[in-house]
């Protein structure tokens, strides 16, 4: 009977899992990693992005986005899509071409692959003949045209990938119609580049390497014309089709006329060179859009002087007058340009710019063409993200504090809206307002609304003001003279110098009921915060901390502190300092934990920690925990650069004497190099495989960094007696050692003039010494403490002072819990003698039932050194759920982890990226939407012939029968026969149903 009863008991604990606890990675926050390739569809209003890893992603309106990978591990050098369609293409460096396309599935769009080619060239043809160079998507949508490196030009028909060999353009035909004279003097190389008449789609331009430009007619299958130039890198023809342009090597561009008399057909109608008569460099991109009043507007890519400005990235807009030379921030990717109009033919709106950091919107509409602030592709790594602080449910009036602050910040920016709208977003609204916080290598702290999809930048908060450094702060201020030439115009965001490597970010904690944020630095500062809704100009008040306090013997070889300001600073509305506490010896700030209520901030660096009490400006208590064996600990981070730089130098002198001593004695060391590389060889595979096999076991107290304080934790808890609880402090360290103080307060009325004391009360040491990662009190009924001013603000109930406390110590290897006040073992977790993992990071969470909405589970949200996430259950610290996330290999990725309060996280899966995942059934945040195809296209068929040489990726029924509806609502619902089409599509036959509503919608 107690057999069956744990049975049932075990299933029923199962199903409740399934019910609390999901993995998902959701969506990816930031800007892609090595952005590869642009594209744009004015009809769908869609931008495209591929990255040198194959992934392709696709964004419209905030909230709209769709990722694609490729199954090759290949960099996309090419994305196009075709013409008033829902599909595109992208060509890949290993010369395969991709079809994608959004595809309706259960009310929301998805991003498939359905089909993949390589152009194959006759036996024996060298790879030459079919490396694509040139993609050109026909307007017609059906035709794809491959221009070459060995200069033929191919056509493709899509979406079957199907090769019209009889239309193909040979690189014989070209020749045969090109004057003798003109080929005698050159090879014609490679397709350089493709582009259609815009008022006659049967005739392109087809431009090879060395500069020669042939008109050719698709139907007629003849040159039209030929226009001879220099090394050609781009072309663009004019919206009337009465011109061409073309841009070279040599920093100049040419106008062509079309179809002119035949003696003016070889010569250029304008050549010029915008940038002078010195060598300059190649010219790109080129594009000409006409406006209903004025002169054109004509930008291009490059061109700038070699020798002076060679090393900028810029783009030129000319229009009338107005020449302006944007200098971009890094290497320039691609460009377009968005037009007005609902039919996407008018006055050009908006410059869109793709650099390898960053997307940067020119608004071309408005006097000055200010940038457009983007809410998405945001560079999160403008400075390099050094940690990262996530609060979840922030009351609304804070929010709109930040929010407040931030529009004055952007005050710089066009207040024209985004412009790249395609598709519908269909999540629902966020349940709550959600703040990401990352700290920057500069000294900045950013916050991000993480609600949603999108994470939207909202306020950026700068800590170097309040500090003396390097910087002028009127730099880059004035980024061009009156009268340069080039008149360049800086632009974009993306700066990851930074002027002193002590202002970087180490820890942030914001209190979102009090609106106290305490941010703590790389050079022993802590900084605390209050919102100010005005500008306000005052001194920060500073103490200096000892943490050593006075110990003889040590000396700190690292860096030294920041010089603050003395006299007052002009701090901008927003979060403005008012109290900064600065640690002797200045070293990293490794922990910090702040409680608004009783206005107290803990801080801890490799030395020890101490409680600073900011309502009294006044230091509390200070202990050190340094240890005599911890000398790396008084090195600091950038002594320990030096070290590595000498050490570096005597290992280059050893390899320096020992070529000379092999020189001499080349026969008799060879043995003993290849012995001497074996041994080294097997040390580093066991350094590898230490980690997975290690077992828990005792670690010596004479390790490094023992006294380094990992983590800190306010309690109202019991550690006298029984009967009494009061507030306390807990702190743990490098060497499994935790303390705990307690804190007395003075009463309410006398908070201000008494002072705050402190006393230790308990201190344990774990047996095995491993690294102390968290610390969490739970209550009488074991949940968790609640947040302070959490009860205060009615949002949690009061924790139950009725029955004991519990707290539960999380180490590197185990998790272990202690009955307080007396601090005796109860149980405990050992994850590293499981399977070899050690905890990395540690989070609290809680997970609502998707069943049941008054239900749900506190638990231990954990991050392991091999990626994977468990889920440990609160108070009897059980297993429950692990899951594979990061990648073991990938250790930024797993440093970088953030736990949310429900169940989510971020990590940096690039400097520029977050990936944010789920471990809760009821706290997702994913893309939910829908594109749908332009109003007179006409959906690709799905049941083309396939030729051979071409992979189709098959279409289940389920989605087919999404696709129908899809078509059928698209064609007349109230049409009876259409209808009829319906039912007999849901019973029967899907192929007949879309050939029958095809033809029912067209008539």
């Amino acid at each position: 009977m107690k057999r069956f009863r744990r049975h049932a008991h075990e299933s029923q604990r199962e199903r409740l899992k399934q019910e609390l606890f999901h993995f998902n990675k959701t969506v990816e926050h930031g800007f892609p990693h090595q952005p590869s390739a642009l594209g744009y569809s004015p009809s769908l209003q869609l931008l495209a992005i591929g990255t040198r890893s194959g992934a392709i992603k696709l964004y419209g309106a905030p909230g709209v986005e769709f990722m694609g990978l490729h199954d090759e591990n290949a960099a996309v050098t090419q994305v196009h899509f075709m013409p008033h369609q829902v599909e595109l293409v992208t060509l890949l460096d290993d010369n395969s071409l991709h079809m994608w396309t959004l595809r309706g599935h259960k009310g929301i769009s998805e991003l498939l692959e359905i089909g993949r080619f390589m152009l194959t060239g006759p036996p024996g043809a060298p790879p030459s003949v079919t490396s694509v160079t040139a993609v050109l998507a026909h307007s017609s949508g059906e035709l794809l045209l491959l221009g070459t490196e060995g200069g033929h030009v191919f056509v493709v028909e899509v979406p079957g990938f199907r090769e019209l060999e009889e239309r193909n353009i040979s690189l014989d035909q070209i020749t045969n119609s090109i004057p003798d004279d003109y080929l005698g003097r050159r090879n014609l190389e490679h397709v350089e580049a493709l582009v259609e008449n815009p008022i006659n789609p049967s005739q392109v331009v087809i431009g090879y390497g060395r500069g020669l430009m042939v008109i050719w007619d698709l139907e007629k299958k003849n040159a039209v014309q030929h226009l001879p130039a220099t090394q050609l890198e781009s072309m663009w023809w004019t919206e009337d089709g009465s011109h061409i342009l073309s841009s070279h090597s040599d920093g100049s561009y040419c106008r062509w006329r079309v179809g002119g008399p035949e003696e003016e057909e070889e010569e250029e109608e304008k050549s010029d060179i915008p940038y002078g008569h010195f060598p300059c460099k190649a010219i790109s991109k080129i594009v000409q859009l006409p406006t209903e009043e004025g002169p054109p507007f004509l930008l291009f890519n490059g061109g700038m002087p070699r020798a002076s400005y060679g090393d900028r990235h810029c783009i030129t807009v000319i229009h009338g007058k107005t020449h302006v030379a944007l200098d971009f921030t890094s290497r320039i990717i691609d460009f377009f340009v968005i037009r007005s109009g609902p039919q996407h033919t008018g006055d050009p709106s908006a410059l869109v710019v793709l650099v390898e950091e960053e997307v940067v919107v020119i608004d071309l509409q408005t006097e000055g063409w200010p940038v457009i602030q983007t809410p998405y592709l945001v560079p999160l790594h403008s400075s390099a993200i050094t940690c990262s602080h996530h609060v979840s449910a922030i009351p609304l009036k804070l929010w709109e504090r930040i929010i407040t602050s931030g529009e004055l910040q952007n005050a710089h920016y066009s207040k024209k809206p985004w412009p790249i709208m395609g598709g519908q977003n269909l999540a629902p609204d966020p349940p709550q307002r959600d703040l990401l916080l990352t700290g920057h290598e500069d000294g900045t702290v950013r916050f991000w609304d993480a609600s949603g999809v999108c994470l939207k930048p909202m306020y950026t908060l700068r800590t170097a003001t309040a500090f003396h450094t390097d910087a002028d702060p009127n730099d880059n201020m004035n980024p061009s003279a009156e009268g340069e030439w080039p008149p360049f115009r800086k632009v974009g965001c993306f700066d990851p110098y930074s002027d002193d490597p002590r202002l970087g970010i180490q820890k942030i904690h914001l209190c979102k009921y009090s609106g106290h944020l305490a941010v703590a630095g790389t050079a022993g500062q802590i900084l605390m915060l209050e919102p100010n809704d005005e500008a306000a100009e005052h001194t920060v008040e500073t103490k200096v901390v000892d943490l050593l306090q006075g110990q003889e013997g040590f000396r700190w070889k690292g860096h030294t502190r920041l010089n603050v300001r003395e006299d007052p600073v002009e701090f901008p509305a927003g979060f403005q300092p008012f109290t900064l506490v600065q640690c002797q010896p200045p070293a990293v700030v490794t922990a910090l934990s702040l409680h608004s209520e009783w206005k107290l901030v803990a801080f801890g660096t490799s030395h020890g920690f101490g409680l600073f009490d900011y309502q009294q400006n006044n230091n509390v208590f200070v202990r050190c925990t340094l240890n005599p064996s911890d000398q790396l600990a008084l090195e600091g981070p950038l002594s320990r650069v030096k070290s590595i730089k000498k050490s570096l130098r005597q290992s280059f002198r050893r390899i320096r004497r020992s070529r000379v001593s092999l020189r001499k004695h080349h026969a008799n060391n060879a043995a003993k190099i290849q012995e001497a590389n074996a041994r080294m060889e097997a040390e580093l595979a066991e350094m590898e495989l230490a980690p997975v096999q290690r077992k828990i076991e005792a670690r010596s107290s004479d390790d490094s960094f023992t006294g380094l304080v990992r983590t800190l934790y306010f309690a109202d808890t019991f550690l006298s007696d029984s009967t009494h609880h009061t507030p306390s402090l807990w702190a743990g360290t490098n060497g499994g050692c935790v303390f705990a103080y307690m804190i007395r307060l003075p009463a309410i009325e006398h908070r201000a003039d008494e002072p705050v004391t402190a006393q230790p009360a308990k201190e344990i040491q774990l047996m095995h010494r491993a690294p102390v990662l968290g610390i969490v009190v739970l209550d009488g009924h074991g949940a968790p403490l609640p947040e302070p001013l959490e009860v205060a603000h009615d949002l949690a109930r009061s924790p139950d002072m009725q029955a004991s406390h519990h707290v539960v110590v999380t180490s590197e290897e185990q998790f272990k819990v202690f009955t307080l006040p007396k601090v005796s073992s109860k149980m405990k977790l050992k994850l590293t003698a499981v399977d070899g993992s050690r905890v990395r990071r540690v989070g609290v969470a809680w997970f609502g039932s998707s069943r049941t909405e008054d239900y749900g589970e506190s638990g231990l949200v954990v991050l392991t050194n091999q990626g994977d996430v468990h889920v440990v259950s609160l108070p009897h610290v059980k297993m429950q759920v692990h899951y594979p996330c990061i990648r073991r290999e990938d250790v930024s990725g797993i440093a970088s982890c953030v736990f949310t309060r429900q169940g989510q996280g971020f990590y940096l899966i690039s400097p520029s990226e977050f990936e944010r995942f789920s471990l809760s059934t009821r706290f997702l945040v994913e893309p939910h939407c829908l594109v749908e195809p332009p109003f007179h296209s006409a959906p690709l068929s799905q049941h083309q012939p396939e030729p051979d040489g071409a992979h189709r990726i098959p279409q289940d029924g389920e989605e087919a029968e999404s696709t129908a509806r899809s078509i059928m609502e698209h064609a007349l619902l109230n049409d009876e026969k259409v209808l009829q089409e319906i039912q007999k599509s849901l019973e029967g036959d899907q192929t007949s149903f879309l050939e029958n509503s095809m033809k029912s919608a067209v008539a």
